[in-house]
């Protein structure tokens, strides 16, 4: 299934065998992972008339979610995409269902609808590591690798943006358990499309030959622990807008400051990612990914010194030029380190890596905002992505990870 390219562009990634009808399959299946958090939080509240449920309900199916990833990746390395995956979204979407139908009027009983989002989070399928793993068998130019991870990232963003606003939508004319169905449907349409594209088929037969222990891998602990921190950094960043614009505006104006802003950072984020695709970079990845995390540190302690929201706007605008970058690097050094069978458990670490960053990023700004001046928590949130990068170059002669632990779990 490999093949290189002499023209490394986005149009040369889409050319590549069944890279269109592959990738659109994956991102209709990933545009639920855009919808479903909004429409599980508004059809739990709704349903309990408690923001406190519907809270620990997201938060409860975000960890199993998150915290599963490479549990379930590994499944897809050993028995292949068909074997694996599919049965996966099968029961991901049919809890949803479920989840929809509990939730669809109020007065459902909060212990159910906790254990159905548990269940439901635990079977999320990873259809985006698991497109990175074709990409990966489908490209053996690695300038072309790095397009085709860069078009996937920004795609990916744009999924997080539309999404909600696809919810927003489906609530205008029906329940909010109706945008929970919606994400069950999408992640099942995905899925079987994906599945059944002949590039995952070649995936599938790799995978279930393939070893699937990964031995001695140090090269997986850079792009790990820099995904991490550009986490950590990110799940701060949506609390700190709030906080910014609730100090200066009121009501309704505090919610479109925060929606501009948030919009700046996806949008920088999108150019950034077109961007470092396009580059033919003559630094090697390894030193780029550092430096990344630096500019993406950088700006965030300048967004702290904004007076108003247009230079706010701007800076998390300049922040996010280096997310996608720095996310797409960390996950073509990953591949670079999986061997053949181990892809999507690889990519799957740093995607854990990501999300999990977000959560607990979120959850401690929550404890520094009020107590110290935002500049500060703008500054710190951008220390952690420094940190993070001075790590990192620690961490390329740091001790090996074994994975072996998670591989054996799934025996």
């Amino acid at each position: 299934m490999s093949a290189s390219s002499t023209r490394p562009s986005y149009a040369a990634v889409l050319r590549m065998p069944y890279a269109k009808r592959t990738f659109t399959a994956a991102l209709v299946g990933r545009l639920s992972y855009g919808t479903v958090s909004l429409a599980v939080m508004l059809a739990v509240s709704r349903a309990t008339g408690s923001y406190a449920v519907a809270g620990t309900v997201m938060a409860l199916f975000g960890a199993a979610s998150v915290f599963l990833t490479p549990l379930r990746a590994a499944l897809v390395d050993r028995y292949g995409p068909r074997r694996a995956l599919l049965p996966m979204a099968a029961l991901y979407a049919g809890l949803l269902g479920v989840l929809a139908a509990v939730s669809w009027r109020p007065g459902a009983p909060t212990v159910l609808l906790g254990a159905v989002a548990v269940a439901a989070g635990a079977c999320t399928p990873p259809l985006g590591a698991a497109m990175r793993a074709v990409w990966g068998e489908l490209i053996a130019d690695r300038r072309l690798l790095q397009r085709a991870y860069s078009l996937d990232a920004v795609a990916e963003e744009l999924m997080f943006v539309s999404g909600p606003l696809l919810v927003g939508v489906v609530v205008g004319f029906a329940p909010p358990a109706a945008g929970v169905a919606l994400s069950g449907v999408l992640v099942a349409l995905g899925a079987l499309g994906f599945v059944m594209s002949p590039a995952v088929r070649g995936l599938a037969v790799r995978a279930s030959r393939a070893g699937m222990r990964m031995r001695g891998r140090r090269g997986l602990v850079q792009p790990v622990v820099v995904a991490g921190g550009v986490g950590l950094a990110l799940g701060a960043v949506d609390l700190l807008v709030l906080a910014f614009a609730e100090q200066r505006y009121h009501g309704d104006s505090a919610d479109e400051t925060v929606a501009w802003v948030l919009a700046a950072l996806s949008a920088g984020s999108a150019v950034g990612g077109l961007l470092n695709g396009a580059v033919n970079w003559r630094t090697s990845a390894r030193v780029r990914l550092p430096l990344l995390a630096v500019g993406l540190a950088l700006a965030l302690a300048a967004a702290g010194l904004a007076p108003g929201l247009v230079t706010l706007s701007a800076a998390v605008a300049v922040a996010g030029l280096f997310v996608a970058p720095a996310l797409t690097t960390s996950y073509l050094l990953a591949d670079e380190a999986a061997p053949s069978g181990f892809r999507t458990q690889a990519g799957a670490w740093v995607n854990t890596a990501v999300n999990a960053g977000s959560s607990v990023g979120a959850a401690a700004v929550g404890l520094l905002v009020g107590r110290l001046p935002l500049a500060l928590c703008f500054a710190a949130s951008g220390a952690v992505a420094l940190v993070a990068a001075l790590a990192s170059w620690h961490g390329k002669a740091s001790p090996v990870v074994h994975t072996e632990e998670a591989v054996e779990a799934v025996r």
